[in-house]
């Protein structure tokens, strides 16, 4: 619990910070938790308390707070070569190896790089490309993006645009031209009697007339994460991509994979659009690109992308667009060294063994009478929490149980989050077993406690 002394580790967080997607209420009453440093998947308090961070810091962390080859590549690359930019065609080798390695590993025969510092500024680079390719093809018309409701896509002024959360009203954004298509979550938004594949045909019903709506010509491009992430770990419903994409492509609409979270083995495969049997047009990398080492965003243009917005950019012969640290060498050498960690060390293998046991504890706590589902996919899920299981009938927003549950296996020493009323895990790929039963452990004592409190 928190320590109001004056020049306490919670005092001064309070004092000096300005908190980001945190319950304030929460803050207020235990303070900030303030870590010093990381051991594997734990992470340690100034207190010296341990946590099993099962949220891998936030869907990055994959490979742990401490991974040695990790740091010695970001060290080694520190002494060699700091810093530089990506501008005025020069670039450091470390990002030439990186962009030859994305397209490699990509579902792209060919293709190009664009690098950023985030996912928020990989989504919003995506978005000025597709303005920049239509206004240089004489479509400067075409400028709409449609998303997800309940889809997450970043925090820049476009990306949050694009996020289909109710929460960015109050920067009084969408901008103009931002469309929010329904959400794929069919225990949510199914119709009684509706089966899922005809809730999936529905889906793609209400998009196709809502790009007929709009004017098929003034739409720029569809976003969609595999599995929707801050919305909840949402995954599509049966067959959601195969019904979307002919619709997209016979308006001749790109069709953008948002992977800062699927990317790189979160879901059992490289590529969430490989786990949903789909290629899209282009992918947005992040966090797990560099496993949370180094801050990174990637646009990974397809083929037909690559080849049109080159010969926009060569028409006025440049592309005017970039970020001072765009293709950094400490962060191109740490994410080369990520990717060979994850495919090639064992984590994209423990992520394929744990996922069984991930899925049956899962069902386990699903059984729960509070518990209206389970989701997810590979490694990562979550329970909704409901009042009523039957009607799926929530709990009272004033009960915040999911925080309340939060904040009790904070209590136990596990870190999860709380999303709407869902508890979301996400853990490190590193996990063994052992962990793995900790982390159920703990949190089915928090479920079992808060609800005796709010049931």
């Amino acid at each position: 619990m928190r320590d109001d002394a004056p020049n306490s580790w919670e005092s001064r967080a309070d004092r000096y910070s300005l908190y980001g997607f945190t319950d304030l209420p929460t803050i207020h009453d235990r303070g900030a938790v303030v870590i010093t440093h990381g051991e594997g998947p734990y992470v340690v308090d100034v207190h010296n308390r341990r946590y099993l961070d099962a949220n891998s810091g936030l869907w990055n962390m994959v490979a742990g707070f401490d991974h040695p080859g990790l740091i010695a590549a970001a060290k080694a690359q520190y002494d060699r070569f700091p810093a530089y930019h990506a501008f005025f065609g020069r670039m450091s080798d470390q990002t030439v190896m990186l962009s030859e390695k994305l397209i490699e590993v990509s579902p792209f025969e060919s293709g190009k790089v664009f690098y950023t510092n985030s996912g928020s500024e990989a989504n919003d680079t995506m978005v000025k490309i597709l303005w920049f390719l239509n206004g240089a093809e004489g479509n400067p018309q075409r400028r709409k993006i449609i998303t997800r409701v309940n889809s997450y896509h970043g925090v820049t002024a476009v990306s949050a645009s694009m996020t289909g959360k109710p929460y960015n009203s109050v920067f009084g954004l969408p901008l103009p031209g931002f469309i929010h298509v329904g959400c794929p979550h069919y225990w949510r938004f199914g119709k009684d009697g509706e089966t899922e594949e005809q809730f999936t045909a529905r889906m793609a019903k209400e998009l196709e007339a809502t790009i007929i709506m709009e004017g098929p010509d003034t739409i720029a491009g569809f976003f969609a994460e595999p599995v929707m992430g801050a919305g909840g770990v949402i995954p599509p419903s049966k067959g959601y991509f195969q019904a979307i994409q002919p619709i997209l492509k016979k308006y001749g609409i790109p069709l953008i994979s948002d992977e800062v979270i699927c990317g790189f083995g979160r879901t059992g495969n490289t590529w969430g659009c490989e786990t949903y049997d789909f290629v899209p047009d282009a992918i947005i990398s992040s966090k797990v690109l560099t496993a949370g080492y180094f801050p990174m965003g990637a646009v990974i243009l397809g083929d037909d992308l690559a080849a049109r917005v080159q010969a926009a950019a060569e028409a006025i012969e440049e592309f005017p667009h970039g970020f001072t640290a765009s293709g950094h060498p400490v962060g191109c050498a740490i994410a080369l060294k990520a990717i060979d960690v994850v495919m090639n060390e064992g984590l994209a293998e423990n992520v394929r063994t744990l996922t069984p046991l991930f899925e049956a504890g899962m069902k386990r706590l699903a059984e729960n009478p509070n518990i209206g589902e389970w989701r997810g996919k590979g490694l990562m899920g979550a329970l909704e929490a409901v009042k009523d299981k039957a009607t799926k009938t929530p709990f009272d927003a004033s009960l915040s149980v999911s925080e309340r549950i939060a904040n009790a296996c904070t209590d136990a020493g596990l870190i999860c989050r709380p999303l709407g009323q869902a508890i979301v895990l996400c853990p490190p790929f590193i996990l063994t077993e052992a962990q793995m039963d900790e982390m159920f452990g703990k949190l089915e004592s928090a479920l079992k406690k808060v609800f005796a409190e709010v049931a």
